[in-house]
């Protein structure tokens, strides 16, 4: 199978970073490409950032739309554009915000995520709500510096990051989910001193999305998610000006 991996975040190492740890969970037979937000932010960490994420998401999805992809995930923590995704993509769409917090749901009455940045706090209960999730959330723990930040320096974040799971793990968390593509693969770094289980939201949502695309399920003909109608548009790329007037 193949897969699209959008990372809406326009740091291309970010992206490599997380194609490298998701090639190590997918199958043999599973071929994975990336993309890279073609403008906005360097690293996703705020409402306004994470607004023309969602953008940067429609516009590389249109991009590779004719590409031949079983499923799109969506490698950003908070899943920004994702609904929009799901409505116009003809494959499904992960996002790894949601794959985690569903994994998450179910291993536990309660679980918590732990990300870089503190204005995602706000943010991601906020997202958790969006996905009817509240009552199972415990808290959502954050360290001062951003993904972004983290990516740069992983070992000088790795005690920040246990504390915080430590932290929410106190709040009653039952599992603690890593969330975010700048912290991929870090959850194994750290899992022994953490006494819950731990998530690492990148191998997460890379095997929820290689699952879905398995199951080959139908893009839905009726509902929020059907291919909604064209429209004329102003300022859009090429690619995603045609997607969104229906040709």
């Amino acid at each position: 199978m193949k897969l699209l991996l959008i990372n809406p975040n326009t740091t291309v190492p970010m992206t490599d970073k997380v194609l490298s740890v998701a090639r190590q969970v997918v199958s043999p037979d599973t071929t994975l490409v990336g993309a890279t937000g073609r403008f906005g932010a360097a690293y996703v960490a705020t409402r306004s950032s994470y607004a023309i994420a969602a953008h940067a998401a429609l516009d590389a999805w249109a991009e590779h739309a004719d590409g031949g992809f079983d499923a799109v995930l969506l490698a950003c923590f908070g899943d920004p554009g994702l609904d929009g995704l799901r409505e116009l993509c003809d494959v499904p769409v992960v996002g790894m915000a949601d794959a985690s917090i569903q994994l998450a749901a179910s291993l536990g009455k309660k679980f918590g995520i732990v990300t870089g940045g503190e204005r995602w706090g706000p943010m991601l209960h906020e997202f958790v709500a969006s996905r009817g999730l509240s009552e199972k959330l415990a808290s959502v723990q954050t360290v001062a510096p951003t993904g972004g930040d983290i990516a740069r320096d992983p070992e000088g974040s790795m005690a920040l990051l246990a504390n915080a799971c430590k932290a929410a793990a106190k709040d009653g968390a039952d599992t603690v989910i890593l969330g975010g593509a700048g912290l991929a693969g870090l959850a194994a770094v750290i899992r022994d001193q953490v006494p819950v289980p731990l998530i690492d939201s990148t191998e997460a949502a890379v095997r929820v999305t290689e699952a879905v695309a398995a199951s080959k399920l139908g893009k839905a003909t009726i509902g929020t998610f059907a291919t909604p109608p064209g429209v004329p548009s102003i300022g859009l790329s090429p690619a995603l000006a045609k997607r969104i007037s229906g040709l």
